[in-house]
């Protein structure tokens, strides 16, 4: 396992190989209807373009949850105790587990767990300089496949608590949250915690709006998706023959997210052609949404008990924490 260190931050390799990558992209433009998996958004210029929807006025969910995390951060720290060792699942920029970090007393360490190493690299360092007496470690990994935790986490008897935060949880298929939520339980055990950001179900136009920004912010993250396959793996899409599509799906509530083909065409994708028909979409992204609940039920599914909800005077959103037992 290769790793390299600096004075304040452990990192820690476990990309997945590039071939998987390859393999995801050419069996999902391979089927009907066409899909790609949400998580490959996330290379450094999508993880930038990610950053930005999360300030646009139309994305809720951001400023949402940290409004949550500024009001309850010193009732969580007092929930998880003294000395715990901290993990965020699909870290991004870090900036909403500095409200945690700061509130809590004496976390023995934080480990930071994203997809995108040079992004988590440079966000880790700079959250090391702000909290220099945190041990911190950066963990290039995909967090849907069994992970290997890094030492001192491994052997640390100290209380572990997950934080999950930004509804990502809602871009699984909801069997694929249960199996989520099931594959890192062992992790918490035998009294761990689990802070999961939820994004509650509301009306319709609200929801769209936070998919389809009036700056076309988010057009470009989905069309960077393209981008990538074309950069990484010899494709040959024509990003101007290709319109973003963001829709509320009331019957399976969930935000759909589409790259539609503006013509007829042929792409090519390391070395193979796939057909497109005018109107044909390329699925990249669904984002559930759960009433609380709802939400309950399903960790219920994967052993995980309720330990309380937080949410907003609106009622947008809802930071649910679980425990193992």
């Amino acid at each position: 396992m290769p790793s390299c260190s600096s004075p304040k931050v452990s990192f820690i390799d476990q990309a997945p190989a590039r071939e998987s990558f390859a393999d995801a992209v050419l069996a999902g433009l391979g089927r009907r209807p066409r899909t790609l998996p949400a998580k490959f958004f996330y290379d450094r210029a999508g993880s930038e373009l990610f950053d930005r929807i999360t300030d646009l006025p139309e994305y809720y969910p951001t400023r949402t949850e940290i409004g949550i995390l500024r009001q309850e951060a010193p009732r969580l720290a007092r929930m998880i105790g003294p000395g715990a060792q901290l993990i965020e699942f699909g870290a991004g920029s870090l900036a909403k587990v500095r409200l945690i970090l700061s509130a809590l007393e004496a976390p023995e360490g934080f480990t930071a767990i994203d997809i995108s190493g040079s992004h988590l690299k440079a966000a880790a360092e700079e959250l090391a300089r702000d909290y220099p007496q945190v041990p911190i470690a950066a963990l290039c990994a995909d967090y849907t496949r069994p992970l290997t935790l890094p030492e001192p986490l491994a052997s640390s008897s100290a209380r572990r608590v997950g934080f999950f935060p930004g509804s990502t949880i809602g871009n699984f298929e909801p069997d694929a949250a249960v199996d989520f939520l099931a594959t890192v339980h062992p992790i918490f055990e035998p009294r761990g915690l689990f802070i999961v950001g939820v994004d509650l179900k509301k009306d319709r136009a609200t929801l769209e709006a936070a998919y389809n920004d009036s700056a076309g912010v988010t057009a470009a993250f989905n069309l960077n998706m393209l981008e990538r396959i074309n950069r990484e793996l010899e494709g040959n899409f024509a990003l101007e023959r290709f319109r973003h599509r963001a829709f509320y799906n009331e019957e399976k509530g969930r935000i759909e997210m589409h790259l539609v083909s503006l013509a007829d065409q042929v792409v090519s994708v390391a070395g193979r052609t796939f057909s497109f028909r005018k109107g044909e979409s390329i699925h990249t992204e669904s984002s559930y949404k759960y009433a609380i609940g709802e939400f309950q039920s399903l960790a219920a599914r994967a052993g995980w008990l309720p330990a309380g909800v937080l949410t907003d005077p609106e009622n947008l959103f809802s930071l649910h924490l679980l425990k193992t037992g």
